[in-house]
């Protein structure tokens, strides 16, 4: 269940964002405000909730 503050991925593969993952802001509707931000930009986009999937968190190293 895709809810805000998860993370989720781009799937239409038509889609500029495809693969592209970000922070679900809110959603409307069958609609998600996904915020991506990546080194000195910010941009907030209008996806379908089918055009999404929730992502795993993966395990990382421990030191």
């Amino acid at each position: 269940m895709i809810l805000p503050g998860k993370k989720v991925k781009v799937t239409n593969v038509d889609d500029t964002y495809y693969r592209f993952e970000g922070l679900v802001q809110r959603i409307t509707d069958d609609n998600a405000a996904v915020l991506f931000e990546g080194g000195n930009w910010d941009k907030l986009v209008t996806f379908k909730l089918s055009e999404l999937e929730e992502v795993t968190p993966r395990k990382g190293k421990k030191k």
